[in-house]
């Protein structure tokens, strides 16, 4: 981790040209940039209008200043914010006269990493800065700010003391295990068993849909030339993304688009038509495919329902590695006259829909939410890492275990270590028990200034 000891600065505002520009610093010299730069220290907390002075008294830029003092700031330490116009030169001039004054300039999330290390913001509430600066949907960006504002960290901190309050019954167990009464095959700790499991299971579903929020799904639209897959592409996206004509082969590399369906991140990927072919700009599409599809969450096979009945499209599946979950996707149903609909057959399930006319894209959306078992309608969603749910399905693997020692061995000391290893499982989402190498790894996914 970088020398927390040290004053940073960076431009705050986006880079490029804009009304406002903001330069941030942060550390142990503030005042001191301060008084040198506006000619005076500042009351805390308070905005001021002043001239940014270059070293020979000459005026670089002017706007608003504002000082917080620690530990009452972002960082938790003395911070200055000097609010100035939005070119990228101006911004630049000031920006070198700070660093001239003894800042440097900030690593990536470095602002918030202070936040984190100086108690303002535990980790889960860190990393959601992230992301709601990167949040793709209004969904996403509403539950970012509930785990900003606590919510995911709630509920880990009311899951330690659930886990606290067993590891106390089971050891206090042990402790008199020599008395008559036989503690640790009690009713009360089943009772008390039973209600964690339960925590943790609601919890563990609500992050899933957080983490849906954050990262989506990724689909691949593969299949023979002509299937019809480009159309899907932009019926889906709304717009024509991807060109289409009635000649196969049209689709030669991969195409991406984002779409959300009812606030969760759908990536698209359009791929060319999977066929033997001797053309070698072809021949390169169909690799760049056969990769898409190794990356995707879900492949939709898209076949010409004018062919779905020879069945031929199933030889493609062997392109399809065994471990991704294949939907097929009987399209053009406009030319068969055919209903959109839904069933089962053998391992897969169909869809039969119109991408030109729109018919049956319902049916398909909905078959993705439920793919992946997202809930639009659930309540209080806040939003959730891989890492997160990592941490919460190790800790509950641990709980299972000791449950696991304690009903077939009676080994109350077994059970008790598990819920302590459960209980540092669970300290990782918040940052109480996080190896370094973890944090650095956090924070340099931020973007400068933040």
């Amino acid at each position: 981790m970088s020398n927390t000891n040290d004053t940073i600065a960076a431009i705050a505002t986006a880079s490029g040209r804009g009304g406002i520009g903001i330069i941030r610093i942060s550390g142990p010299d503030t005042k001191h940039i301060c008084e040198q730069l506006l000619g005076s220290q500042l009351a805390p907390r308070q905005a001021f209008l002043k001239s940014f002075k270059e070293h020979d008294n000459s005026t670089i830029d002017s706007g608003l200043a504002l000082y917080f003092q620690s530990p009452a700031s972002y960082t938790g330490e003395d911070t200055l914010e000097l609010q100035g116009h939005g070119g990228p030169v101006v911004l630049d001039m000031l920006l070198k006269r700070v660093l001239s004054l003894g800042a440097r300039i900030a690593e990536p999330g470095e602002f918030t990493q202070r936040a984190f290390l100086n108690n303002k913001l535990d980790l889960a509430q860190a990393e959601a800065v992230a992301d709601i600066i990167d949040a793709g949907t209004e969904a996403a960006a509403v539950s970012a700010q509930r785990s900003l504002q606590g919510a995911f960290s709630e509920h880990i901190n009311d899951l330690q003391k659930q886990l606290t309050h067993l590891r106390l019954y089971v050891e206090s167990a042990i402790d008199f295990s020599d008395e008559d009464i036989d503690f640790l095959g009690g009713e009360e700790l089943k009772k008390l068993i039973k209600e964690l499991q339960q925590a943790f299971k609601k919890l563990t579903d609500t992050a899933k849909q957080g983490s849906l929020l954050r990262d989506g799904m990724t689909v691949v639209l593969a299949g023979k030339p002509n299937a019809g897959k480009s159309s899907l592409l932009n019926a889906l996206a709304q717009r024509d993304t991807a060109i289409v004509t009635a000649i196969a082969g049209t689709t030669r590399d991969v195409l991406k688009e984002q779409i959300q369906i009812d606030g969760m991140p759908v990536h698209i990927i359009d791929t060319a038509g999977l066929r033997e072919t001797d053309n070698a700009i072809e021949k390169e599409g169909v690799k760049r495919a056969k990769q898409a599809i190794a990356t995707a969450d879900q492949v939709l096979l898209i076949v010409d329902d004018q062919e779905s009945a020879t069945n031929e499209h199933l030889l493609l599946l062997k392109d399809i590695p065994a471990d991704i979950p294949v939907t097929i996707v009987c399209n053009k149903i406009d030319l068969t006259e055919q209903q959109p609909t839904v069933y089962v057959e053998g391992e897969q399930t169909v869809i039969k829909l119109s991408a030109k006319q729109g018919s049956g894209l319902n049916l398909l959306t909905q078959h993705l939410k439920t793919l992946v078992g997202f809930n639009p309608e659930e309540k209080n969603i806040f939003l959730a890492r891989r890492r997160h749910l990592d941490a919460l399905a190790r800790a509950n693997e641990l709980l299972n275990a000791g449950i696991e020692q304690l009903l077939t061995y009676q080994a109350g000391e077994l059970f008790a270590e598990d819920l302590r290893l459960a209980q540092n499982s669970l300290s990782e989402i918040t940052g109480k028990m996080t190896p370094d190498d973890l944090l650095g790894e956090i924070f340099s996914s931020f973007c400068i200034g933040k």
